[in-house]
């Protein structure tokens, strides 16, 4: 049973890793390609993507440093570290 447990965890932290990397993405395409009506401007859409793009890799780097980072369980641990 622990095997599955595993299992299911992991699919829920790629899923994870897509939902964070795909919702900034498509939002600031999105939003770019809303504005280029707006304004008159139909390639407006590309920078918005690349912003979405790096959003979403900043997003998937502070996502896997929390789970990566070890835990600090008192105080007095936590300033050894440091």
């Amino acid at each position: 049973m622990k095997y599955k447990k595993e299992v299911y965890q992991s699919f829920a932290m790629v899923m994870q890793f897509g939902i964070n990397m795909l919702v900034p993405i498509f939002a600031c395409t999105l939003f770019g390609a809303w504005l280029g009506e707006k304004v008159n401007i139909d390639w407006l859409a590309i920078p918005f993507f690349a912003i979405g793009a790096l959003a979403g890799l900043r997003n998937i780097f502070v996502f896997a440093r929390k789970i990566y980072q070890p835990k600090v369980k008192d105080k007095n641990d936590a300033e050894k570290t440091q």
